[in-house]
């Protein structure tokens, strides 16, 4: 026999055998005295959808499942419905991440659990937020766990958000005094040390593959992180000031993350073939047996609101090439990491 529920306070209490039948045996709701359970709008609306409830009763209108989602109880309710049901059908069980569904939840929306474990195991698998394609994301928001995207044909991506602390081995020595011109977008650095390039990997040969001794040249950024330690024969002021002039506020900020790369034994080089602001190589012992590179980064500001959309473009491309998408965060006294991948659940 299906049960009834009935909307009370903002959540949905079932009678009769409602907590072995939904609660105990597949982790829906939480219990209240002897039996009864309490079911969030959500949970309610999926044991609906299967036909495991047989109404929510509110005052004195019956509703079934299209009556309820229809109603939309709650911000996104749509949305969430599908993800919720999503992960359902997926074999995971779910719920709102919020007390007294589960003691010290995440502050997201649904904590997910591990295959075969409930809300009363104490593990979660996913801290769970959901949004639709066109709610934006702003980067102060951002926490680890799983992003769900529902697209404007109900079609789910998942992403895994997470911090990154990069880090590597490439060598850092450097040069004094190098001799080199500042051009128009570029500067170029004359019998520079062959480590400068073939072992620390700045700049690129003027004289391309065959060279005895290279003629190297630098991006502005490159070279602004040379002269400001000495390695180069320039005033530092003046590169930089030739970098804004390019290139705007921008480079002020990809140079912080330029230099807080170098200072992290990571090799940051042009990202412009991958639509990002550097691919990095972590562990660069010589130009000659250079690897892959591992990381895509995009530089935004602190403040910097993402539309998924974007995010799933960067995502995609990273991926296609085999590569973690990182966005640097950068304020004032600090550069926030963050990964984000394509997961299935």
């Amino acid at each position: 026999m299906s049960l009834e529920g009935r909307f009370e306070d903002g959540v949905v209490r079932v009678g009769g055998d409602a907590r072995q039948r939904y609660h105990d045996s597949r982790g829906y709701g939480y219990p209240l005295a002897g039996n009864e359970i309490a079911l969030a709008p959500v949970e309610a609306a999926h044991l609906l959808y299967r036909g495991d409830l047989a109404a929510v009763v509110d005052g004195d209108e019956r509703l079934d499942f299209r009556s309820l989602l229809a109603r939309e109880p709650g911000p996104d309710f749509g949305v969430r419905f599908l993800v919720y049901a999503d992960l359902r059908e997926r074999g995971f069980y779910l719920s709102p991440a919020a007390e007294p569904w589960i003691e010290d939840p995440p502050e997201t929306e649904f904590a997910v659990f591990p295959r075969g474990k409930g809300p009363d195991d104490g593990e979660i698998a996913y801290a769970l937020q959901v949004l639709g394609e066109r709610t934006d994301v702003a980067g102060r928001d951002l926490e680890d766990g799983v992003l769900a995207v529902v697209d404007e044909e109900s079609e789910i991506t998942y992403f895994e958000v997470s911090r990154r602390d990069p880090s590597g081995s490439s060598a850092t020595g450097l040069p004094d005094g190098c001799s080199a011109d500042l051009l128009a977008d570029r500067v170029v650095v004359w019998e520079p040390p062959l480590e400068l390039y073939e072992r620390t990997f700045y700049g690129q040969p003027l004289e391309g593959r065959e060279y005895d001794e290279p003629t190297l040249q630098c991006s502005l950024l490159e070279a602004t992180y040379l002269a400001e330690r000495g390695a180069l024969g320039l005033d530092p002021a003046a590169v930089r000031e030739r970098g804004r002039e390019v290139e705007g506020e921008r480079f002020d900020r990809r140079l912080r993350v330029y230099a807080e790369l170098r200072e992290r034994n990571i090799v940051p080089k042009t990202g412009y073939k991958f639509g990002a602001d550097f691919r990095t190589y972590a562990d660069v012992e010589s130009v000659e047996d250079l690897g892959h590179s591992e990381l895509l980064v995009r530089v935004h500001p602190a403040d910097h609101v993402f539309e998924p959309r974007d995010i799933a473009l960067d995502v995609r491309l990273a991926h296609g090439v085999r590569k973690t998408m990182v966005f640097a965060l950068v304020a004032e006294d600090d550069i926030e990491w963050w990964s984000v991948e394509r997961l299935t659940p």
